[in-house]
């Protein structure tokens, strides 16, 4: 009989597609599999084959909202741990408690870091980035058992807390039936993910003035839709740029496929966003569309395997429009082989192997 596995995360776990992921992996593989989450982010209905359930949160702020999760998720995993359990904790935020009772029990903790949590743009210059911090500085070096989601993290965690790291990047399953290439006139770029700060969406919005015969579709939502939706209006671009808000993941899926180009235009907004895979690089790749990337560390290791679209240094709306313009003159045909052979490396069966082996490590301890 395969252990217990309780996965713990700071998480309404509803939109959180690799937690979902790697416990449907670890589920498919006979391990019995609970999930704890939270009800700040939203109590939505969902379906999982395993059981999961959410913390009820009272807190009015984020800052209270932690310590009120951390609190309640320890006596919780107090309650449901024994000696035949796996615990695994999702991000910093989720792992003291994760961390007392692994040590309290004296049974084995994976740890899975999604980010660099205490560098990330939310935290950065506040009180709670030294607390996070001091946690991560006195936690990680003690770590047996993590996974993260770059090569690019893992390094930096090595050199910062000299913590081995398995990398098990968060991409999508493979698609097995290629997409058919749309004959679209106008031609589209597509944006998908959260409409945020840092993801380059104004830039791109502004290049819609240099760019002919296409438009813009921003899927997904966000606190600065309304600010782009503004900006369009205020340069009179309602009839080149469109916002189809939040979708779900089957619908999205199917509007990856039917783009011509798609694009990831981070801004470096600390070492997280730096060295990080944007999960939309891999459904781009995974939909067969060719992409225009900012030339973060994970971005360029793709495009010097595979000629897969462009890579900027900027973000300038000159230098967006020139890099999109270039794909679109290419066309989506021609990026085919490439497209193909990127997504052959850049699927989930690919990780699958590594969470087993790093869980059967841990099954061992």
């Amino acid at each position: 009989m395969k252990k217990k596995i309780l996965t713990s995360a700071f998480s309404n776990l509803y939109t959180d597609q690799r937690i979902e992921k790697v416990c449907k992996t670890l589920f498919d593989n006979g391990y019995p599999v609970e999930v704890i989450g939270n009800d700040w982010g939203g109590n939505e209905e969902m379906e999982r084959p395993y059981p999961f359930s959410r913390i009820e949160l009272k807190s009015k702020s984020l800052k209270t909202a932690y310590f009120e999760f951390n609190w309640k998720l320890y006596k919780l995993l107090k309650k449901k741990a024994d000696q035949n359990t796996i615990l695994h904790a999702n991000d910093i935020d989720a792992l003291l408690p994760n961390y007392l009772i692994a040590k309290k029990l004296n049974i084995p903790l994976v740890f899975d870091s999604h980010e660099i949590f205490t560098e990330m743009p939310s935290v950065q210059n506040r009180f709670s980035q030294k607390f996070w911090r001091l946690l991560e500085g006195n936690i990680l070096p003690k770590i047996e058992f993590m996974m993260t989601e770059s090569q690019s993290y893992a390094e930096w965690f090595h050199e910062k807390y000299k913590v081995n790291s398995v990398v098990v990047r968060n991409i999508p399953r493979k698609i097995l039936s290629v997409p058919e290439i749309p004959d679209n006139h106008p031609k589209i770029i597509l944006y998908q993910g959260a409409v945020n700060q840092s993801r380059g969406i104004d830039r791109a919005i502004l290049a819609m003035h240099f760019i002919q015969d296409a438009v813009l579709k921003i899927a997904g939502d966000g606190p600065l839709k309304k600010t782009y939706e503004n900006l369009v209006v205020q340069e009179k671009l309602q009839d080149k740029v469109f916002f189809l808000g939040k979708l779900k993941p089957e619908n999205l899926r199917e509007v990856t496929k039917t783009a011509d180009v798609g694009f990831s235009l981070e801004e470096n907004n600390g070492v997280s966003y730096l060295y990080s895979l944007p999960n939309k690089v891999c459904d781009y790749i995974q939909s067969r569309v060719p992409l225009v990337m900012i030339n973060f560390p994970e971005m360029q290791r793709i495009k010097n395997q595979f000629d897969i679209g462009e890579i900027i240094t900027d973000h300038q709306p000159d230098t967006i429009q020139k890099a999109i313009n270039r794909v679109l003159k290419r066309g989506r045909k021609d990026y085919g082989n490439e497209l193909d052979k990127a997504a052959d490396v850049f699927c989930w069966e690919n990780e699958e192997m590594k969470i087993l082996q790093l869980f059967e490590k841990a099954s061992h301890k």
